[in-house]
């Protein structure tokens, strides 16, 4: 589920942000390079200008990227490789059913052009003239229920979870959901900006129904429509910092508790289409949102209804449609959302989707390339190193209370490491895909998907499953799982160079780890035990120190101001912001040890071994970002803007003083009144 689920990078859904050259492979690439700094700048005033000003202004962001930085040239690299895998599966004669026929068969199909424009809107004819013949609030719900399968977000969410209160057992979970803008505060907000980002939404919106065959004056009027049936779901919504808390989106109902909700749906019916019946409780997300969506059943007319499925499904397929979809497509969410230039090349675009519909099948193939044994043994030995310096600072805290240090550190003792790409790989012989319409197989995979965690429900829960792909540029912790997760295609330079001295790697990938063992204890959680249940386990007294702690840097990073009128949310990007600073302290802590004992390490291009550290650390964020897509990820992300995760967490650090020289009264040295810390 989406809210317990905590990542590392810079971007949490919108990947659009990919590379636009091969840079050096992994074995040629420098530990660091001096020649991306900005000596001008003064470390001890904007350290993320120092680090990185230099590479900034070599880099200018490609037309067809909104941000570019040191995860897009990763990300670029990995998927030069994957694109070698697939264009080798997509012209083998491979073997019916295997993985490499699917793989082949995706990719190439998605490569199909000429195909995909001969056959224009034709693969979705038979869907649109279903929602053609809804003449009842029955054929209504039946068409939402087979439309949520095949990917399309209609009306509302409907996925499985682990029970937040037992955590072995797997439920169903109903969510708010059915929106085409990114959240629901787009639809509310009222300043000038927002004003012309719905205006801008109306416009697309016509123009796709337009691209149907619709004329202009009825595509205007299906637009507002549109707008209207999801600004009272917006309305209805959770905002962002709300589904942060655990607590608020943990509500167990019984299908009858349900029905009450919105008595005017059929839930039985939509229940045994999805094959929920007799599978006990589910967790209903949003209670007050489906309340209102009753209402909106009963209000809004079936015919209204009709156009907002069609522009579901159409906003769900254009990517994988002929040109003019595609191009509509893109100037919205690639232009006006994120101030894209230009589309990606089709060929990235289709190992993206590939990678998408089919990460483990393509993700086998990408381990035997990228990720020999010895990188993952390196990788374990240092997330065993940041444990152990975890230990040592939960043991040691002054402001935590000793029945809470012992349940923080059977929790740390507790938590599942992985590394690299799982023990179990998934099986996909129910998928079938073939070299048909691309956008049949785009459904086909989004259906497979979508079963395949249906069928979990009332089941335990599988702790050998990942959730991201094993090429993926990102890490997580899961906190029902209680564990954290490192794909392969992040152990890679620059997070994780084998050839780089230790605090090069302790400044990256160490400061990775530690980011996601922090988030074990940040404000959601720390809410969840050792066994990944949502069950409080601090005395009050430390849960008061700590959400003190947090506050500082709740008002840190609302302090920070993207533009004039936009600043960072500190409550939204509070739990990623803890988690760099925790991680940050961890990993210098583990540095540290890792120099017990040693001659201590020589200077490399002038850096003594501390600053190399941060200079390591500093050198992963370095990005270019467009404005449109910064306050995209303002909005909507939980993590903060590149510049902040540098300077913030540095700011409070007094061993990056210490390495560089600042004095109080130096920028990046928060008064000592003023300074977070939490590990």
């Amino acid at each position: 589920m989406k809210c317990v689920k905590f990542c590392f990078s810079m971007v949490l859904v919108l990947v659009f942000s990919l590379c636009w050259a091969t840079p050096a492979g992994p074995s040629e690439a420098r530990a660091f390079d001096p020649g991306n700094m900005d000596t001008s700048a003064a470390a001890c005033t904007n350290f993320y200008q120092y680090v990185d000003g230099g590479w900034m202004a070599k880099n200018p962001i490609p037309a067809a990227y909104p941000s570019w930085g040191t995860f897009n040239q990763l990300q670029e690299r990995n998927r030069d490789i994957l694109h070698g895998i697939l264009e080798a599966a997509k012209d083998a004669k491979a073997f019916q059913g295997s993985n490499e026929q699917k793989i082949g068969d995706f990719y190439g199909s998605c490569m199909d052009e000429k195909g995909i424009e001969a056959a224009g809107i034709s693969p979705l004819q038979t869907e649109l003239e279903r929602i053609q013949k809804i003449h009842s609030q029955q054929d209504l719900e039946s068409e939402v229920a087979r439309l949520q399968g095949d990917g399309v977000g209609a009306l509302f969410d409907l996925d499985s979870t682990q029970d937040f209160k037992n955590s072995q057992q797997m439920i169903g979970v109903i969510d708010q959901g059915g929106l085409g803008l990114p959240d629901r505060d787009y639809y509310t907000r009222e300043d000038e900006k927002s004003k012309q980002l719905r205006a801008d939404y109306l416009k697309h919106v016509g123009r796709m129904f337009e691209l149907l065959g619709d004329d202009p004056a009825q595509s205007a009027t299906e637009a507002r429509t549109v707008m209207n049936i999801e600004t009272q779901l917006a309305q209805a919504s959770l905002t962002n910092v709300q589904q942060r808390d655990p607590q608020t989106i943990y509500h167990p109902m019984s299908p009858e508790a349900i029905k009450a909700l919105a008595p005017d749906f059929a839930w039985d019916d939509y229940f045994a289409a999805n094959a929920l019946l007799g599978k006990g409780n589910l967790n209903v997300a949003a209670p007050d949102f489906f309340k209102e969506m009753g209402k909106l059943l009963k209000s809004v007319a079936l015919s209204d209804w009709q156009v907002y499925l069609r522009w579901h499904l159409i906003n769900a397929a254009a990517p994988a449609l002929s040109s003019k979809f595609v191009d509509e497509d893109f100037h919205f969410k690639g232009t006006v959302l994120n101030g894209t230039k230009e589309n990606l090349v089709r060929w990235k675009r289709c190992v993206r989707a590939t990678d998408s519909g089919l990460g483990e099948a393509l993700g086998q193939a990408y381990v035997e390339k990228a990720f020999p044994p010895e990188a993952k043994a390196r990788a374990l030995q240092m997330v065993h190193n940041l444990e152990s310096a975890l230990r040592d600072d939960i043991s040691g805290l002054s402001w935590m209370g000793p029945e809470t240090r012992r349940q923080a550190l059977i929790k740390l003792a507790a938590i599942q490491n992985k590394i690299g790409y799982p023990d179990k790989w998934r099986d996909y012989s129910a998928l079938k895909i073939d070299r048909g319409p691309y956008v049949e197989n785009l459904f086909r995979a989004q259906r497979f998907e979508f079963d395949r965690q249906l069928a979990k429900v009332g089941k335990p829960v599988d702790r050998s499953e990942w959730h991201m792909t094993p090429p993926t540029v990102n890490a997580y912790y899961n906190p029902l799982l209680n564990e954290i997760v490192f794909p392969a295609g992040i152990l890679q330079p620059p997070f994780f160079n084998p050839q780089a001295d230790d605090a090069i790697n302790y400044g990256g990938i160490g400061m990775v780890i530690g980011h996601e063992l922090s988030h074990g204890f940040d404000d959601q959680g720390r809410q969840f035990d050792a066994q990944g249940n949502l069950k409080d386990w601090w005395s009050p007294a430390d849960a008061k120190d700590f959400n003190s702690r947090a506050g500082c840097v709740i008002d840190q990073f609302d302090s920070y101001f993207v533009e004039k009128d936009l600043h960072e949310n500190g409550k939204l990007v509070v739990g990623e912001s803890i988690g760099d600073l925790g991680g940050l302290a961890i990993a210098y802590r583990a540095f540290e040890k890792s120099l017990e004992g040693k001659p201590r390490p020589a200077d490399i291009d002038g850096f003594p071994p501390e600053q190399r550290f941060f200079l390591g650390y500093g050198q992963i964020w370095a990005s270019n970002l467009r404005p449109e897509y910064a306050r995209l990820i303002v909005n909507t992300n939980p993590h903060p803007l590149p510049r902040f995760r540098v300077n913030g967490p540095l700011s409070n650090m007094p061993a990056f003083a210490q390495a560089f020289h600042c004095k109080p009264g130096d920028a990046m040295v928060r008064p000592a009144n003023e300074r977070c810390q939490i590990w």
